[in-house]
């Protein structure tokens, strides 16, 4: 890719970005008052993903959504290979959830308080008590039937490995005891990679794997059902897909 036109997506990017954020925020702004719960101003936010999705030429798809029961709080734990995993999930996934977020964004103008009024988890990864009592408070705190969604690796995958995952979200569906949703995201990295803002046109694939039951799991046994977890995300996992990449 020649260098001009690196630099004209690169803008592109960043243009959309900041446009679909102002367009979301006064919406936002308007409907958190009618809203303690977080779930208008989440609904609203799906618009942001859904124009930074149109103007990339991403597509998405997602196999097996029917397994996610209507009303059930889950604890929703994906890999992470891009930025585009949030878009393709927050449209795909089809249901409420909040996500595990570093406080730093809470400050950046108009975005960090979109994201405060979606009633997101906020935490301060320097501090891991600090953290997980802030993980802890969130989940109690959460709306009948919303879900909270963990990237257990903890950051963005630099080769498009799936890396070891972190106890967290693990503990926190034992102490909760919801059901963990394993959740697959394949093709986002060959859309945008690790420390590049030079997107590629493509589909993204969302795949829910089967829920596990949390009860019977314990502090002790949290080692087992990471295992499990992390066996059934690998299980859908493609680090081909798509077969041919598209330009």
């Amino acid at each position: 890719m020649n260098y001009m036109l690196r630099i004209c997506k690169i803008v592109w990017i960043c243009f959309w970005a900041c446009l679909a954020t102002l367009l979301v925020f006064l919406p936002i702004v308007a409907a958190a008052p009618l809203s303690s719960t977080g779930n208008v101003a989440f609904t609203i936010s799906r618009a942001w993903a859904w124009i930074m999705l149109t103007v990339t030429g991403v597509r998405t798809e997602i196999r097996g959504r029917e397994k996610i029961r209507p009303g059930q709080s889950y604890i929703i734990i994906s890999n992470h290979q891009s930025h585009f995993d949030i878009l393709a999930l927050v449209t795909r996934l089809g249901i409420q959830f909040r996500w595990i977020i570093k406080r730093e964004l809470r400050a950046v103008p108009l975005f960090g308080f979109a994201l405060d009024k979606s009633k997101n988890i906020f935490i301060d990864r320097d501090d891991r008590n600090g953290a997980a009592r802030s993980i802890r408070e969130g989940v109690r705190r959460l709306p009948p039937g919303v879900s909270v969604l963990f990237f257990a690796e903890g950051t963005r995958s630099p080769d498009g490995a799936i890396q070891p995952f972190k106890k967290g979200g693990f503990t926190t569906a034992v102490e909760s005891g919801f059901p963990i949703l394993p959740v697959t995201v394949n093709g986002s990295r060959k859309i945008l990679p690790k420390g590049s803002l030079v997107f590629t046109r493509g589909p993204v694939e969302v795949v829910v794997g089967d829920p596990i039951d949390t009860h019977g799991y314990t502090r002790h046994t949290i080692g087992e059902l990471m295992a499990a977890t992390r066996s059934r995300i690998i299980g859908d996992f493609n680090p081909r897909y798509p077969s041919g990449n598209e330009t």
